[in-house]
């Protein structure tokens, strides 16, 4: 059976962690914020290649035109459809890290009340 000063420890260092992946959450939710919304989307009108950036507004969606893009500009937009993903993927994992923590810090309690 684990003393009650490693219990003290053990969720100290849990509590640590529970604000540390708070805010690591909050630093990604404002830098996904910041990364541009939309994919692009090529249409060929008469013949040409054009460029159009889609994304949502609401329940509808919005074909921005671009121009005719390059493929540093196309290799841009889609470096940034990456990393949205990369933090979309860090962000639903920071949130179950945190549920779990949570849960963790606060067994002690429903362990209590349910052996009462």
């Amino acid at each position: 059976m684990i003393g009650n000063s490693h219990a003290r420890v053990i969720k100290g260092v849990l509590s640590e962690e529970l604000d540390s992946s708070r805010h690591k959450l909050e630093v990604y939710r404002k830098a996904l914020a910041d990364l541009r919304k939309g994919s692009i989307v090529p249409k060929r009108i008469k013949g040409q290649l054009f460029h159009y950036l889609a994304y949502r507004k609401g329940s509808r969606m919005v074909f921005e035109y671009q121009g005719r893009l390059d493929e540093k500009e196309l290799a841009k937009f889609q470096e940034i459809q990456k990393q949205r993903a990369q933090y979309r993927s860090f962000v639903a994992d920071l949130r179950k890290q945190i549920l779990f923590l949570e849960r963790a810090l606060h067994e002690r309690k429903r362990r209590k009340t349910s052996s009462s």
